[in-house]
C-alpha cells in the first residue's frame, strides 16, 4: 500500500506551502557568526518570506544543547522541519550552497 503524498517529503520545492523549522548553532557574537545570522535571515526572507522559524542557540549560554544535534563546527544552521535533517557548516554567505543545502534548489552545473 503507498503512503499518501506528505508536504516536507519530496524534494527541492515539492510545496509551496513547507514550513521550514530552521536552528542556527553560534558561540557568541564572533563575526563569523553575525555573518551566518544574517545571511541565513536575508535567505529566508526572499525565498521563504511567511513559511520559517529560526531558532538561533547560542553554545556560549547552553553548551549541552549542540549534543542533541551533534553539532561539531559552528556557525552550523539545521534544517529541522521539513524531513530530511540537513546541516549546513560555515558563515552562510554562498548563497547557491545554501539554497542546494536547505534543498530550496537542485544542485545545477558548477559556475565558473
Amino acid at each position: 500500500m503507498s503512503q499518501p503524498d506528505r508536504p516536507g517529503r519530496g524534494g527541492p520545492g515539492s510545496d509551496p506551502g513547507d514550513r521550514y523549522d530552521l536552528r542556527l548553532y553560534v558561540t557568541g557574537r564572533s563575526p563569523a557568526c553575525l555573518r551566518a545570522i544574517e545571511n541565513l535571515q536575508q535567505l529566508c526572507e526572499e525565498h521563504l518570506a511567511g513559511r520559517y522559524q529560526i531558532e538561533v542557540v547560542d553554545l556560549l549560554d547552553n553548551p549541552r544543547l549542540a549534543a542533541d544535534d551533534e553539532i561539531l563546527a559552528v556557525p552550523t544552521v539545521v534544517r529541522v522541519l521539513p524531513h530530511p535533517i540537513r546541516k549546513i557548516v560555515g558563515d552562510l554567505s554562498d548563497t547557491d550552497r545554501l539554497l542546494v543545502g536547505l534543498q530550496l534548489r537542485r544542485p545545477g552545473p558548477s559556475r565558473a
